[in-house]
């Protein structure tokens, strides 16, 4: 049940600000709001990304810990503005096991044993691994993320902005349409395994999404 105010999720909030502090999305689709300095880019804050997913997580009726998981979802895969990693046991100490373990349970593994970077297709499956002995809670932030990621990536086509390739303003996506179209099919696929009715909508609008990506992109569906 979801109280009227929650100090788990105001910590998390506050966490998740502090890490993501000066680090931003990959690119912008909306104009701005305000006359940027002609020297300046202006640039989504990653924050703005995290409360998007958490805001899903808690309109979908998910409790108080999948929602500041949520926020602090990309916490331990992502390095803060000072090129710093998150030790796991650290966000144990700060969020307690439970929220923490949900985190974990959504992290993309960017590093194999020897500590050599994965590619973008190897990290890709290590999470789908993962994925298929996840908690209810973690698939449901993982859909919400890749729900709001692949929403992004449509806003962004529908507007004549190539999310593929770099340009001044922003950096191309890592993989192209048809492996991210193989990535986002994949994250619905494994949650059409767990049969909880918080999950439904979450997966129609993300499949929707799917769809309106293999319209925009032309990639097989």
């Amino acid at each position: 049940m979801l109280s009227v105010f929650s100090p788990k999720i105001e910590q998390a909030i506050e966490l998740a600000a502090q890490w993501h502090d000066l680090t931003y999305r990959k690119s912008r689709w909306r104009e701005p709001s305000f006359d940027v300095p002609p020297q300046d880019v202006l640039r989504v804050p990653v924050m703005a990304h995290v409360t998007a997913v958490a805001l899903l997580i808690q309109r979908a009726g998910w409790s108080d810990d999948a929602v500041a998981a949520a926020f602090l979802h990309d916490c331990v895969e992502d390095v803060n503005r000072y090129g710093m990693v998150l030790r796991p046991e650290r966000l144990v100490e700060l969020m307690g096991p439970q929220i923490a373990g949900l985190v974990f349970e959504v992290t993309e593994e960017k590093y194999d044993e020897m500590g050599k970077k994965r590619t973008w297709r190897e990290r890709k499956q290590g999470y789908l691994d993962g994925l298929t002995a996840a908690s209810v809670e973690a698939i449901a932030i993982s859909v919400a993320d890749k729900l709001h990621n692949i929403w992004t990536i449509n806003e962004a086509i529908a507007r004549g902005i190539d999310p593929f390739t770099t340009s001044e303003h922003w950096r191309g996506l890592n993989a192209g349409p048809e492996d991210q179209h193989w990535f986002y099919s994949r994250v619905l696929e494994v949650s059409e395994r767990y049969d909880d009715e918080r999950l439904v909508p979450m997966r129609r609008k993300l499949a929707l999404e799917i769809e309106r990506f293999v319209d925009f992109t032309g990639v097989s569906g």
